[in-house]
Parts: C-alpha cells; sequence; structure tokens
C-alpha cells in the first residue's frame, strides 16, 4: 500500500481515470515491497530528477504511476534492450530496468544476457517470484522442481521442462558486471537487506561504475495461492533452497567510473543522421506524371539494386520518389521484389499495386504480377521466363535476354544491369538516360571501377 508520506512516490496514482493511493499490486506481492524501497532509495540519494526506470509488461507494467521519476515503457521482454538505448542517449543520467522473472528469464533473456555481457551502464531489478503472475501462474524458467503452476499441475518435471533457470549464477560467468547479488523481500530482515543491495545499485549508477543486476525473491500469495504468511515462508524454505542469497560480486570498489561520452549535439533527429553530402530536395512540377514500378525476380539477381537504381536516378532529377522492398527468407535464392514511385507531386503511399512498369526475371514473379499492371502499361521479362499467360489487354510485353546478355560480357551478375539498359532503351522510366547512368555508377561506390565497367556494359547492351 502506498501511502502520502512515502518517499519517492507520487501522492496519488491516477490509475483507471481515478486518483488512488493503493497500487494494483495483490495483498502480500512482494513487488510492492520492493516498489517501495526502490523509491526510497532513489528519493534518499537524491537522483529522482538524474533516474529513467524503464518499465516492463507484467506485474510491474504501471510502476510510472507510483515512482515520481522519469519512465520509459518497454514491450515485454525488451526492458533491457530500452534501458540499452536509454543509457546511451542520456548517458548522464542513473538508468534502472525494472524486470520479472518472465519478462528477462524468458522471452527477454537474450536481451539481458547480452546487455550484461557489454557492461551497458545501467542497473537491472530483476524480480523472481517463479511464475508469470500476471497473466495466470503459468511456469516461468525460475519454476522450481516440483513445483504446481497452471502449466504444471502435477509439478515441474525437470525430465519434460528442464531445471530453473539461475540468472545471478549464470551472468556472473560474464566480464562486465561489477554487481551481482540476490535478495529477498520474505521477512523484515531480509527486506532490510534487499534496501542496501537497491541502494548500492543506484550509487553504482551515479557513480558510473558499469552494469549491476540484482534479483530480488519475491511472495506471489495470488498465484501460489496461499496466504501472505505461507507464500513468504515458500519464499525462505524453498525458494531459497534453489536461489540462495548472497553476493556474487561486487566490483565497486575496484571499479573505475567509465567515461561518460558526451551527447551528440544537434537540432533533430534528420540533422544527426543526414548524409555528409548534401541532398537536394524534391521539386515539386505537377507536369510530371506519376509512374510506377515493380521489379521482381530471383533473390541474388540484383532485383533490389535495380529498383533502388532507378529510385537514384529519380532523385539526382529531384522528383518525388520512394523504394519499398519486399523480401524474407527469399532473398538469398526465392523470389523477392521491391516497388519504385516516381512522381512529381509528393507521394501518399511507397506500396505498388498495379504498376506501370513490369519487370520480371524469372517464371513465379510474372505469373504473381503481370495480371496487376495498369492498361497502357509495360511488362518487361527476361527471355528465359516462358510466357504461358498472356498480359491483360492493352499491356506491352516486351522480352529481353538480360541473362543471356550478362553471361555473353562475362559478368553474369551483371543481369540486373542488362535490365537497366532495357528500361533505358525503351524509354519507360520517364527520366533521363544520364541520370540513369549516373545512378548505376553510384550503386558502386564502394568499387567505382566495377560502377564504370557497369555503364560501359549498360551501354553495349543498349545497342543490341
Amino acid at each position: 500500500m502506498a501511502t502520502i508520506e512515502q518517499k519517492g512516490m507520487y501522492k496519488v496514482f491516477p490509475r483507471s481515470g481515478k486518483n488512488v493511493s493503493f497500487t494494483h499490486y495483490c495483498p502480500g506481492c512482494g513487488h510492492g515491497i520492493i516498489n517501495k524501497l526502490i523509491a526510497e532509495a532513489c528519493a534518499e540519494l537524491g537522483l529522482q530528477d538524474k533516474t529513467i526506470f524503464v518499465d516492463p509488461v507484467g506485474c510491474g507494467v504501471f510502476t510510472y504511476y507510483y515512482w515520481d521519476a522519469a519512465h520509459i515503457s518497454a514491450a515485454h521482454g525488451r526492458a533491457s534492450a530500452v534501458a540499452t538505448g536509454s543509457c546511451r542517449a542520456r548517458p548522464d543520467a542513473v538508468n534502472i530496468a525494472y524486470q520479472g522473472d518472465g519478462d528477462l528469464g524468458a522471452i527477454g533473456f537474450n536481451n539481458a544476457f547480452q546487455a550484461a555481457s557489454r557492461g551497458e551502464n545501467f542497473g537491472c531489478i530483476f524480480v523472481n517470484n517463479s511464475l508469470y503472475g500476471m497473466t495466470g501462474g503459468q511456469m516461468a524458467p525460475t519454476t522450481l522442481d516440483g513445483e504446481t503452476t497452471t502449466t504444471t499441475p502435477f509439478g515441474r518435471d525437470p525430465a519434460l521442462t528442464g531445471y530453473p533457470l539461475h540468472v545471478c549464477e549464470v551472468f556472473n560467468q560474464l566480464k562486465a558486471p561489477v554487481y551481482i547479488a540476490r535478495v529477498s523481500v520474505a521477512d523484515t530482515k531480509r527486506i532490510m537487506q534487499a534496501k542496501q543491495a537497491i541502494r548500492k545499485v543506484f550509487e553504482i549508477q551515479r557513480d558510473k561504475k558499469g552494469y549491476a543486476i540484482l534479483e530480488i525473491l519475491a511472495p506471489c500469495p495470488t498465484n501460489l495461492r496461499m496466504n501472505a504468511e505461507k507464500a513468504a515462508q515458500f519464499c525462505i524454505n524453498e525458494m531459497e533452497k534453489e536461489f540462495p542469497l548472497g553476493t556474487f560480486r561486487d566490483e565497486t570498489a575496484t571499479r573505475p567510473a567509465r567515461e561518460v561520452r558526451p551527447i551528440p549535439q544537434c537540432a533533430s533527429c534528420a540533422e544527426l543522421f543526414a548524409e555528409k553530402t548534401a541532398i537536394p530536395a524534391a521539386v515539386t512540377d505537377p507536369a510530371f506524371a506519376e509512374k510506377r514500378f515493380k521489379f521482381a525476380g530471383y533473390g541474388g539477381q540484383g532485383i533490389l539494386s535495380l529498383g533502388l537504381t532507378v529510385a537514384e536516378a529519380a532523385r539526382l532529377e529531384r522528383r518525388h520518389t520512394l523504394w519499398f522492398p519486399s523480401y524474407g527468407p527469399e532473398q538469398r535464392g526465392g523470389s523477392a521484389n521491391c516497388s519504385v514511385v516516381v512522381s512529381g507531386t509528393p507521394i501518399g503511399s511507397p506500396t505498388v499495386e498495379h504498376p506501370d512498369v513490369l519487370v520480371c526475371m524469372n517464371q513465379p514473379s510474372y505469373e504473381r504480377f503481370a495480371q496487376d499492371v495498369k492498361k497502357g502499361g509495360l511488362i518487361i521479362v527476361d527471355e528465359t521466363v516462358p510466357v504461358h499467360v498472356q498480359p491483360p489487354e492493352g499491356v506491352q510485353l516486351v522480352v529481353w535476354p538480360a541473362i543471356r546478355l550478362a553471361e555473353e560480357f562475362g559478368v553474369p551478375k551483371a543481369a540486373n544491369t542488362m535490365m537497366l539498359a532495357a528500361l533505358k532503351k525503351l524509354n519507360c522510366t520517364g527520366l533521363s538516360g544520364d541520370s540513369l547512368e549516373e545512378a548505376l555508377v553510384a550503386s558502386f561506390k564502394k568499387k567505382p571501377e566495377l560502377g564504370e565497367k557497369n555503364k560501359q556494359l549498360l551501354r553495349q547492351a543498349e545497342q543490341m
């Protein structure tokens, strides 16, 4: 229960549209005690205006209603990942991730483990109540051997579901963490020890010593189906057998403070991530009719690069343009495609459902997209594509030997350049040949000699 006098917490909690003076936690829940200890430590150390809490999904999800400090809400299991971003963006702040055993031990384990391995500058307070509290008491990674939950009604069987996950012991194998400890809030003595450990986590972050993780064993009377006293005894008599209390590592006395890197000073994110070379803005020209392209083929044929080249040529001519790839596991070997929109006016959507120009390098792409081409449009297919189905009425079909030309020129990977030659020769892009050539060369910025060679191949193919 929260009171008005409680340090570090708001006087009232505006949940569900009401200002209430009590938390959402069940009676006897360890989270309520832990929340109070965290708020007190933060306030007593004078860190409220410097602290950023990263809130989890789980029973601790509403901590932003309670702690009088800055908060970021993270997706399920991603509190450590968000805290990584927070401590890097605000190295001057005290960054604290608050996570449960489902949030950290299951879906978020790799996020937390890798953050610890890197030694990120935040503290992680990890609440272990041996089951999933918010979702109904299912088995968690920390569920004890033989413990009954809603998904282990006959008790957890290690032969079927493995053994309980010992987070502190696993993290203790890493070099980077400064402080690793496990405490409990099952009785008054343990609560006082937990408060000192929580203060240490804040002090480590205040002093910029590095990564710290504190595991806290906490009772969950509702899902353990016990009263508060028996749930606390369960923590002492059962959980502590599996998860012994203690400090696994404390190097705060020997670790030097880490250098706080200055925050980049810029007016906006656009300025921060802007390319070093100036890119001229698009010029609105209503006289330039919008053109929509679809490029499709096998992954590895340079389909995405072909679309990017056309989009880059449009940018060079200061047209509005968008490039939108569509692929997944197909990027290498399966089907891949991308959409390009070029317009004289701002573009509303990057998706191309009915292209003006369709370029197909394989049969599946032709069969998938040919019937979507607009009347008056154009389809360019490689000569290796069997055209069993005729294009829609009013759509022109051009067969082009892109793959064969690339092989004859001794550069099999240049089939996409050969297709660009077809676009240039047919003059169907609304863009100048010079812009297409310049964009092609620019696509090989890491190997400019290949850019020049492809430009020569483009000109040769255009004469075919």
